[in-house]
């Protein structure tokens, strides 16, 4: 029994060693800056990504992993809204340069879906 309470209060002893030691900064030196531990990701940072970024991006792997399947799964579906959009937006820059060009070869043509008729503005030109 007597051993038991020698090793109990040496085992308090060291706890409240190392939590002093711990507390009050050990020796006193700065910690050295960390090294960084992270990969570059070859993502563009002169331009807007785009689908092929999201096909060649891979994420490193730590010591706990990641869910490989649920990671590839949500790149996968970033891709194609990442391709979606870029499709959309250059159906729309299409459009809109058509439109334009319309408009300037066009002079005073009247908008597309305005007929002239119910805008209110006749009425008032008759009235005068």
């Amino acid at each position: 029994m007597l051993v038991f309470w020698f090793l109990l209060i040496a085992l308090v002893v060291v706890v409240a060693a190392v939590a002093l030691f711990v507390a009050g900064g050990g020796s006193g030196a700065a910690l050295p800056e960390a090294a960084a531990d992270r990969t570059v990701w070859p993502l563009p940072a002169d331009r807007p990504m785009a689908r092929a970024d999201v096909d060649t991006l891979r994420l490193p792997v730590a010591l706990r992993g990641y869910r490989m399947d649920e990671t590839d799964e949500a790149l996968d579906r970033l891709g194609a809204e990442l391709a979606e959009r870029d499709a959309r937006i250059a159906e729309l820059e299409a459009a809109l340069a058509g439109a334009q060009a319309a408009a300037m070869s066009g002079g005073g043509t009247p908008a597309a879906g305005r007929t002239g008729k119910g805008d209110g503005d006749e009425e008032g030109e008759k009235k005068a």
